[in-house]
């Protein structure tokens, strides 16, 4: 009911058919807990599944488990965590274990880690592990549309520059302004970014879900989410517990369908709530194509 939905919500054709179109295959982010094999069932087949790195559990648990699901036929993306690797012969010996598990795909973050190794951010990892030789065929890194908490801005723009040599795309973090990134894209655009755009998409969440797996990640990690999306938070007490995304894929759309901006698809933040995730990412196609 792509046309009914376009009345509706103000999307034209093009913009209902880039959303549908993003919503086919997007990205399911899940954090390596202990409720993450629940979590596998609900996953469509052959999803493109990105396993986040946490300080509590190490590095070889997201390789471990982006090893597993490879193995599963999902299309795993490891995050490889820059402050979470010791060493040089560290990094070396995860790439063999990503090569030796056909992963094709990852995801270089900084990290949280409070007692880093040798590489203390993404662009350090980005040029060892080029330096090294990998076997990844799509990395990405992320963008932050609305800063960072611990990062200047300026800092943030002059190493995205730096990493775009290294990466296919740019998924920005978790945000729910959506003028904010339309603006951070075009800025960006205008700047001379190269990398495709991923936008990272809010799951459908449980605020005392999101809360205990966010205490469980970390405090810091916590805090952090808290104090930057206080509005999130009042706004899933106002709905009655659950945030919903519709809206802000819907504000996405437009951008989607601007071929200038090279917005390609969507990573869906599932806070290993994949099952609730699903239903609505499937519920939503159903009216975008019925």
């Amino acid at each position: 009911m792509a046309t009914l939905l376009g009345r509706r919500r103000g999307l034209d054709t093009e913009a209902s058919s880039a959303l549908a179109a993003a919503l086919d295959d997007p990205i399911f982010e899940l954090l390596p807990l202990k409720n993450l094999p629940d979590q596998i069932p609900h996953l469509p087949d052959r999803a493109r599944v990105s396993v986040t790195a946490s300080p509590a559990k190490g590095i070889d648990a997201t390789l471990d488990w982006a090893v597993r699901l490879q193995g599963d036929g999902f299309r795993a993306i490891p995050h490889l965590s820059a402050r979470m690797i010791r060493d040089r012969a560290t990094l070396a010996g995860l790439l063999d274990v990503a090569r030796e598990g056909a992963l094709t795909h990852a995801f270089i973050v900084g990290g949280d880690a409070d007692e880093p190794g040798e590489y203390l951010d993404g662009l350090s990892l980005l040029q060892a592990m080029d330096e090294l030789g990998h076997p990844f065929t799509t990395l990405g890194c992320p963008g932050y549309p609305q800063g960072h908490p611990h990062i200047p801005d300026d800092a943030l723009e002059s190493a995205l520059h730096d990493k775009a040599r290294y990466v296919d795309h740019v998924t920005t973090q978790m945000d729910f302004d959506v003028k904010a990134i339309a603006a951070w894209v075009h800025r960006e655009r205008d700047a001379g970014l190269r990398p495709d755009v991923v936008v990272g998409v809010p799951g459908v969440a449980d605020p005392q879900k999101l809360l205990s797996i966010a205490a469980r990640i970390g405090v810091k990690d916590a805090k952090r989410f808290l104090v930057k999306n206080l509005r999130f938070v009042t706004g899933l007490a106002k709905s009655g517990g659950f945030y919903k995304p519709i809206a802000f894929v819907e504000g996405i759309a437009p951008l989607l369908a601007d071929p200038d901006a090279r917005v390609t698809g969507f990573h869906l933040y599932t806070f290993n709530a994949v099952a609730a995730t699903e239903d609505w990412r499937q519920s939503t196609l159903e009216s975008l194509t019925r």
